[in-house]
């Protein structure tokens, strides 16, 4: 048996190189037993490369990976596995035709004589890991059936099969209702309890601070430092990350409103929201929060004529309309930046300059072929813009950082210069420095006269951006703020079904 204090894991002087990128460049990181340590980093600093190269998709150039004491090579996923480390992937890697119990089980699936699969015992062993972490459905449901939500438990779910001496955790919140994060923590109090060493990689600063012992930054593929996490705070940790300071401080001058942009009255889908109404001026961001289900991301879908509500109006810069496509929405100038950029917003093969001018390439033909040359313009015009950190429009969009690939999806609407912006969770999954620079670049379009709707399910993010904020609970609105008026306390209240006792003076 390892002495205790033996490192579980210890990654030393690690490189990996790709074509003209060197990913990563000497790293070293370590976790203990027992520990869970934090590993953070910009997009694109080396983390998911890293942890790639612990879990066998990868091989290291140079460097050693030893477990327990012990140097391994890890080859593939199975041997990482049969090491006791298992990845828990940010990108869903599920068989969406497959029931959840066969991928919890993926490649392990029990079995009876002459190799047949032991159903019951399957089914059985998968339905004791969901019960465990709590879950609402059984194993014997098809993937496909379930929402991201759940479909990220049935991944989480594979880290409970083995007898693990690592887990990686990479972005497991990303798409998890407050509940199931709390059952996740427990899971990985749990693990921890049970020796187990936890690499645990999110943006989330509140949860690596109430989660980690330890926290590891990364900055351009190279190892910048370790901090013990009690002994440290999120200054600090920022300025490992990027290089300098955020500023987090919002413009407290009054923004320049012009006329009413969008105004929704009494608008209704039956079984997601129910009698909305509510309005967008010009000059104006109104923030939109609310827990998951809420109806905020229906809404949108609705403005832009993915539903079809069965009651109320929807006014355009003074004039009703009827949205009944997204071709209709475009037309009256409503552009939406969708919360899932990767499935919703990118055609991630595509390059960025054939990503930016997607919804409009019919407009730039000459003859039966595209204008190319009108459509660089456009690719650099919003390059410029919108600070796109990317080599050349040729790079594909797959390639991209989370953050220049949500400013792809954004340059996209605003070259169809639109009345009305909606963005719906527009920082999920991206670095505090991408973070800060979105977070600018929505006011200071707001300060460019457009109306802007801003979806999130982070309250910082709301309060940080918005010049009035729209409190849903259960597919109804409970109450309108204005960013002077709104209290922590109050917004809690409101998006957890409290009605106001009295309205604030």
């Amino acid at each position: 048996m390892s002495d205790a204090r033996e490192p579980a894991l210890r990654l030393k002087g690690i490189v990996k190189t790709f074509p003209g990128v060197r990913a990563l460049d000497g790293v070293d990181f370590e976790v203990m037993p027992g520990e869970v340590h934090a590993l953070l980093g910009e997009n694109g600093a080396g983390k998911s490369t890293l942890m790639k190269v612990l879990a066998g998709m990868y091989q290291p150039d140079e460097g050693q990976i030893v477990i327990a004491g012990q140097p391994v090579q890890m080859t593939n996923p199975i041997e990482a596995k049969a090491q006791g480390v298992v990845l828990i992937h940010q990108e869903l890697s599920l068989v969406p035709e497959m029931s959840a119990a066969e991928n919890i089980y993926l490649g392990e699936l029990p079995r009876k004589a002459f190799g047949r699969v032991d159903w019951k015992t399957l089914e059985e062993r998968s339905n004791a890991i969901l019960k465990r972490l709590k879950c609402n459905f059984r194993s014997e449901v098809t993937v496909a059936n379930l929402s991201i939500a759940n479909q990220q438990m049935v991944e989480i779910a594979r880290a409970l099969t083995v007898d693990a001496r690592v887990v990686v955790f990479d972005e497991p919140t990303a798409s998890l209702t407050d509940a199931e994060k709390v059952v996740l923590f427990d899971i990985i109090n749990d693990l921890k309890s049970q020796g187990v060493g936890i690499v645990y990689i999110s943006h989330r600063m509140d949860e690596i601070f109430t989660l980690s012992d330890r926290i590891t930054v990364l900055r351009d593929g190279a190892y910048r430092g370790t901090l013990t996490t009690s002994e440290t705070n999120e200054d600090e940790v920022t300025r490992l990350m990027i290089g300098r300071s955020l500023d987090l401080s919002r413009d407290d001058a009054a923004p320049k409103l012009g006329d009413t942009m969008l105004e929704v009255r009494n608008l209704t889908c039956p079984g997601l929201f129910e009698d909305v109404s509510f309005s967008v001026r010009a000059g104006e961001i109104v923030g939109f929060y609310g827990l998951v289900g809420a109806g905020r991301t229906e809404i949108a879908e609705t403005l832009f004529g993915l539903r079809t509500p069965s009651a109320g109006e929807i006014w355009v810069d003074g004039k009703k309309v009827e949205i009944t496509s997204p071709r209709d929405a475009i037309a009256l100038g409503v552009s939406l930046v969708p919360e899932n950029r990767k499935e919703q917003g990118l055609v991630l093969q595509m390059n960025c300059r054939d990503n930016m001018t997607l919804p409009q390439v019919q407009d730039l033909t000459a003859g039966p072929f595209v204008a190319k040359g009108a459509e660089l313009a456009i690719f650099d015009q919003y390059r410029d813009k919108l600070a796109i950190k990317t080599p050349s429009w040729r790079q594909s969009a797959a390639v991209l950082s989370g953050g220049n690939q949500q400013k792809i999806v954004i340059g996209k609407w605003l070259s169809m210069k639109p009345r009305v912006l909606i963005v719906d969770e527009p920082t999920r999954g991206i670095d505090v420095g991408s973070k800060s620079e979105i977070h600018q670049l929505l006011r200071e379009l707001a300060g460019q006269g457009y109306a802007v709707i801003v979806i999130s399910s982070e309250m910082p993010e709301v309060l940080r951006v918005s010049d009035r904020i729209v409190a849903m609970y259960h597919g109804r609105i409970m109450r309108e703020f204005s960013i002077e008026d709104v209290t922590e306390d109050s917004l809690v209240q409101a998006i957890s079904g409290i009605k106001a006792t009295a309205e604030p003076a």
